[in-house]
Order: structure tokens, then C-alpha cells, then sequence
């Protein structure tokens, strides 16, 4: 008996914390009000002071959207816009990335979309190692709770997350693996597609891999 009662407790504080991590405040029953003491994710990465970029934000950029969708998009690191309003891919490569999920059947608010790195580096230089491993654990919590059926990388930081692999982005893209159970689709980042405008072929490419991802969620 005296095991039962210890194993509903856990199990009890393991639920207070997820919901936690969700953001909720807190968790109605019929006898008690359950008040988690642990901050929620975003807030956890909003006040952030891990890493020397907390030093040289205006805001950490948790990342947006729907913590109960299939389809998740990861890049890089927040760059100026997104380091001044708080959000991921709101500036010429997020607008890119809206359309694309627009022609994909989604709406922006039904996916979800964060960075490896919740922090502008300095000049939007790539993030360093230090850096990508002291944001690691919130990225990894975010795919637990979200537990996406695929997730898209875009750019090869956030490929390397996922794929070890000394191939190069043309070889590895267009091309499922494996992460966790879930399926990991690289492409190309959009501001490689906008640096590289006049070439269409790269923005073709990124079209095939969508495809692809729509293809394996039955989106038509």
C-alpha cells in the first residue's frame, strides 16, 4: 500500500511539472488547488543567464505556436527582429518561412517554430558549441512536450542537432531520418533562399522537401 501511495505521488508531481512547463498556473481538483513551483519553460528561457548571449540580448525568443501540433520547424538562432520583438522568424526569412507553411495547408499558429539557440549571437554569427549545449535541455523539453510527428531543421546548425553527419546540406536534404521516433526533414534555412534569390533551384529544393513532409502527414 505504503508503495502505491509513493507511486501516485510521483506520478502526481510528474503531471504538476509538465503542465507547469506548459505554462499553466496551476491545476484544478475537486478537493485541492495544486500550485507547481517551477517556472514555465518560457519563462525559464526568458530570464536565462546560462550563457554569455543573455548578456547582449533585448529578449530571449523561446519560440511560437501550437504545443499540440505534428509539424515543428527548428533553425538556427533569433537574428535582430526576432531579438527585438521576442518572437522567431519574424524578419525577411520568417516571412519567407510563413509563406511556406501557408502553401504547406498550415497556418502559422497551427505549427510551432523555435531555434536551437534562444539568443541572438552577436552579428548573427553561428552559434558557438557552448552556446548550442546550454540551450540543449529547453529545446529538448520543447520536443517532449510537443511531441511532434516531424520536425524540419532548417539550416545545417540545426541539422547537426539532430544528424551526425560530415555530408553537406545538398546531400542530407529531401532525405527522412530519425530522431527519437520522430521523423527529421533538413532544408535548406530561408535566408539562404534570400542570399541566394537568383538561383531558384534552392528554393525548388525546399519545395520537394515540404512535399515530401506533406506527403507523410496526408497533407494534400
Amino acid at each position: 500500500m505504503e508503495k502505491r501511495v509513493d507511486k501516485l505521488i510521483e506520478n502526481l508531481e510528474e503531471r504538476v511539472k509538465f503542465f507547469s512547463q506548459l505554462g499553466v498556473d496551476f491545476i484544478e481538483s475537486s478537493s485541492a488547488r495544486v500550485e507547481p513551483s517551477v517556472p514555465s519553460l518560457e519563462e525559464q528561457v526568458r530570464s536565462c543567464q546560462k550563457c554569455p548571449l543573455a548578456k547582449g540580448r533585448k529578449n530571449a525568443v523561446p519560440g511560437e505556436g501550437n504545443i499540440h501540433t505534428e509539424l515543428m520547424f527548428v533553425g538556427e538562432a533569433p537574428g535582430r527582429d526576432e531579438n527585438i520583438q521576442g518572437r522567431p522568424f519574424v524578419g525577411r526569412a520568417g516571412q519567407l518561412l510563413t509563406k511556406i507553411i501557408t502553401a504547406m495547408g498550415y497556418k502559422r499558429e497551427e505549427v510551432y517554430i523555435t531555434n536551437i539557440v534562444k539568443c541572438r549571437p552577436p552579428e548573427n554569427r553561428t552559434p558557438h558549441a557552448d552556446e548550442i549545449e546550454q540551450c540543449r535541455g529547453y529545446l529538448l523539453d520543447q520536443i517532449k512536450m510537443i511531441q511532434p510527428r516531424v520536425i524540419v531543421t532548417l539550416g545545417r546548425v540545426a541539422v547537426d542537432f539532430f544528424i551526425r553527419s560530415r555530408e553537406g546540406m545538398t546531400a542530407l536534404r529531401g532525405n527522412f531520418h530519425e530522431y527519437e521516433g520522430i521523423q527529421v526533414m533538413p532544408t535548406f534555412h530561408p535566408a539562404y533562399l534570400i542570399r541566394n534569390e537568383s538561383n531558384k533551384i534552392f528554393k525548388k529544393m525546399v519545395w520537394e522537401d515540404m512535399k515530401k513532409v506533406m506527403a507523410f502527414l496526408g497533407k494534400k
